[in-house]
């Protein structure tokens, strides 16, 4: 219902003229010039003040106090959620009368007008503003206030890091201007100051009151590789990954999750109290001090592979409660290896506790001792005269050292791989890593090896060669390898012998040359070392010397006729020699029979 009280009548109005139905000239236009009188004088694009008299999803009516209202989109005020009737607000008057007769009213472009005048202020004055979030661009928010469009990184809106930038959108927010720019017309706001500034007091206030082994509630801000940060009202705290729990963490969020709270206990700051270490873990008792009291060296436990390094195994038996496995433990083998061989990190195992040290907090395990010591027995599992197959591990150039099983390791040695070859280092006679047959011929407990051979498996073939090469005996051979000392010789039997330069020399009193076919003369038979030593000049020199003796023994009968013809008494002299000797000789053979 229209108020009317203070409405004043128009005064010389024709009462009778209007009761008669009509109104003379002059009063009508008296009328005019009142009613002009009482409205607002505006003209177009001005901007205004107005006030809102209705509004509804679509629409606002606003009133300039001019002949007619004007009605303004309310998407024009949607930064503004909280407007309501009664609101004084700026428009710029677009059109005073439209075909319609309607007063054209624009929010938006009153604003516009004014508001880089209103957004230096607000810079100046740090003032805070409104502002209404329309959209997320790239590295932050793009806001409207006052009709500007103003950037607001994504650092500046909180405090804390934003992980879901969305939910801002369509809000309207408080905002300071933090930044200009006037050649470019760029504004920065920010939200995160007002906070800032708001929780700079309650900062303090916390901080002054912090003290070691003081236990506070905080909230999961942000989680890292190394560590958490906590949130205490207004200060953060980091836990170190080390310091989440007893246990071994790979990966915080195993422990905490986001926006959670928890209870800390601080452990130390610095002296002006900006980095503040926290600690989870200290809230409980150490494991090792709720470990089974019972548990005992010998007795066997479980546990999960929690860390592995080139010397052993970390087993976790109990959260935050580890033993050691060293690799010499993990096998009864002494062959250097890496604990990867073995076992990798999440494995479960199963072990026998070695030491147990409670106030030291150190245990170490072995897995090895599971199984029987296989030099426990070794007289009876490997016999002397045994004959098994090994397997090649490495060489030196005295021997083949090789494992017969897991533990158990033998010696070759170099003079007992083969009755015949010369060997001069083993890795011409097998490889590392090939299967050899083996025969035990002594047993070291002490030092636990065994001394094998190769060449006992089969019977030693110079007690036939004995018989076969004898000094004297002319054999075929083949020069395989010439040295600065002589040459070695390839006979039958797959035999070596040995030839020195001075007994290479042919008869034509050349030398004889590598791969060279002759035939040799055993010289020298030794059974114990093995050696034969030959010559092939032997045997044209022992052939010279031979017929040397045949032509002196020739000669022999032409020397007594020319003694015959010497003096009668001498030739009776040696007759009688003769003769004595002659019968000595006869007696003898006599007496020989």
């Amino acid at each position: 219902m229209a108020d009317y009280k203070n409405v004043a009548p128009v005064e010389g109005f024709d009462w009778d003229a209007y009761e008669n139905g009509g109104q003379s000239e002059q009063s009508r236009e008296a009328q005019e010039q009142a009613y002009a009188g009482s409205m607002n004088k505006v003209g177009d694009h001005d901007v205004v003040d107005g006030t809102v008299i209705a509004m509804n999803k679509r629409e606002v009516v606003v009133n300039i106090g001019f002949k007619s209202d004007g009605v303004i989109p309310m998407s024009e005020f949607r930064y503004n959620p909280d407007l309501k009737v009664g609101d004084t607000v700026e428009v710029y008057i677009e059109n005073q009368e439209d075909k319609k007769g309607q007063l054209v009213l624009s929010h938006k472009k009153a604003r516009a007008s004014r508001s880089w005048d209103r957004v230096n202020e607000a810079l100046n004055n740090e003032e805070i503003i409104q502002g209404y979030v329309k959209c997320r661009t790239k590295g932050g928010m793009i806001v409207d206030v006052f009709g500007i469009e103003a950037f607001l990184p994504g650092s500046q809106i909180d405090v804390k890091p934003i992980r879901d930038y969305d939910i801002f959108v369509g809000k309207t927010m408080e905002f300071k201007v933090v930044k200009i720019n006037q050649e470019y017309r760029n504004v920065v706001v920010s939200h995160k100051a007002l906070i800032e500034a708001e929780l700079e007091q309650q900062k303090q206030e916390i901080i002054s009151k912090l003290e070691k082994g003081q236990v506070l509630e905080g909230t999961v801000k942000n989680i890292t590789s190394y560590g958490v940060f906590i949130d205490l009202g207004g200060v953060d705290g980091l836990i170190h990954i080390t310091d989440l729990s007893w246990g071994r963490v790979s990966n915080p969020k195993e422990i905490v999750e986001l926006d959670q709270k928890i209870n800390v206990v601080i452990l130390d700051f610095d002296n002006e109290k900006k980095r503040i270490a926290l600690g989870l873990k200290q809230l409980t008792p150490h494991p090792w001090e709720a470990l089974d009291p019972n548990l005992k060296v010998g007795d066997h436990v479980k546990g999960k592979v929690v860390v592995m390094a080139d010397y052993g195994a970390f087993v976790e038996i109990a959260p935050g409660v580890e033993g050691l496995i060293h690799v010499s433990e993990m096998s009864w083998s002494q062959h250097l290896r890496s604990a990867q061989d073995f076992m990798k990190v999440g494995d479960e195992v199963e072990a026998v506790i070695l030491t147990l040290d409670r106030d030291e907090r150190k245990m170490s395990l072995g897995i090895k001792q599971l199984k029987d010591d296989p030099w426990e027995n070794i007289e009876e599992k490997y016999p002397v005269g045994s004959k098994h197959t090994a397997k090649v591990r490495n060489f030196t150039n005295f021997g083949v050292f090789v494992e017969i099983e897991e533990g158990v390791d033998g010696l070759i040695h170099i003079s007992d791989l083969s009755w015949t070859k010369k060997i001069k280092h083993p890795s011409e006679f097998t490889k590392v890593g090939e299967m050899i047959d083996v025969c035990v011929l002594e047993i070291d407990k002490t030092n636990r090896r065994l001394s094998l051979g190769h060449k006992q498996l089969e019977e030693n073939p110079w007690d036939v060669f004995e018989t076969v090469f004898t000094q004297d005996s002319v054999h075929e051979g083949t020069i395989i390898e010439l040295l600065d000392k002589g040459a070695v010789i390839q006979l039958e039997y797959g035999v070596e012998g040995f030839a020195t330069p001075k007994h290479l020399v042919k008869e034509d009193g050349t030398q004889a040359q590598l791969n060279e076919k002759l035939p040799f003369k055993v010289i020298e038979f030794n059974k114990e070392s093995k050696r034969i030593i030959l010559s092939h000049s032997r045997i044209f020199e022992d052939a010279q010397r031979a017929e040397a003796r045949a032509e002196k023994k020739a000669a022999a009968p032409r020397k007594a006729a020319r003694k015959e013809e010497a003096p009668v008494i001498q030739n009776q002299a040696a007759s009688t020699t003769l003769g004595d000797l002659d019968a000595l000789a006869e007696l003898k053979a006599k007496m020989s029979k």
